[in-house]
């Protein structure tokens, strides 16, 4: 006997998507039977991604967001809806980092990361929750009532690393921001959840695995390898579910044990 996870009708929205998680969650959304709203600043990026769901069989639509830019998101959020239906699933996972000493980091460094990890997740969610709660309120229309949110965190957020401080204390601050969403949401049905990936290998790192600091920390980690974008495609489908009804205000770690 066998299980699967159909999201056939439902329509998700993953910010972030041009590269690395942000793309492999939307092939995976894609996969399970989703329409998949494509949405980040790399719009011809974004298209190629769309070729290449629509090639296997997928709906994928492209949108032009800037989680810094308040307008952006409203602009974005209402064409995904007006272009491929309400929207029930977010996959909130646009963020961004620095390598600095505490010391280091000048003001324009920690605007940086806060405005896209903390402050654009927040307003992403904020104005798809909203149209969540219209719906489940019946204040407007919509065939699917409640929602899933994931927030993408970081181990990061958990246990703060070196060099790296202000973004650690930007996922921190997406943990409580799952958290307090669930707590507000969760009765009208929309589930909020975070993942928490430990070292994954993507494009923007991936030569970083190859230098001697890089080994050295792959020598740090408990079976001394890092992730692939697709070791989190279950625990995404697991929070996007139907069925996931019961899980909400989750911070999951994904991170192979780093941070046991």
């Amino acid at each position: 006997m066998s299980y699967s996870i159909d999201l056939e009708g439902r329509v998700a929205l993953v910010t972030g998507a041009s590269s690395g998680l942000g793309a492999q969650f939307a092939r995976t959304l894609a996969k399970a039977g989703a329409g998949v709203v494509l949405a980040g600043r790399r719009t011809e990026k974004l298209k190629d991604l769309r070729a290449e769901i629509e090639s296997q069989g997928g709906d994928a639509h492209v949108v032009a967001l800037d989680v810094t830019d308040l307008d952006s998101i409203k602009s974005a959020i209402a064409h995904a809806e007006t272009e491929m239906g309400t929207i029930d699933i977010l996959v909130n996972n646009s963020g961004v980092s620095t390598t600095q000493k505490l010391t280091d980091v000048g003001a324009d460094d920690y605007d940086f990361v806060m405005d896209t990890n903390v402050r654009g997740a927040f307003f992403v969610a904020q104005e798809v929750g909203k149209r969540m709660l219209a719906r489940a309120r019946g204040s407007a229309p919509g065939t699917f009532t409640g929602g899933r949110i994931v927030n993408i965190a970081s181990m990061a957020g958990l246990r703060v690393l070196s060099q790296i401080g202000v973004y650690s204390m930007s996922k921190a601050a997406v943990i409580h921001m799952t958290r307090a969403m669930a707590l507000e949401w969760g009765k009208y049905g929309i589930n909020v959840n975070a993942i928490c990936p430990g070292y994954i290998d993507t494009e923007i790192n991936h030569h970083h695995w190859g230098t001697e600091q890089g080994r050295k920390l792959i020598e740090l980690l408990p079976r001394k390898r890092v992730g692939q974008p697709q070791d989190l495609d279950t625990a995404l489908l697991m929070l996007c579910a139907n069925e996931s009804h019961f899980i909400n205000g989750a911070v999951l770690q994904a991170d192979d044990g780093f941070g046991v």
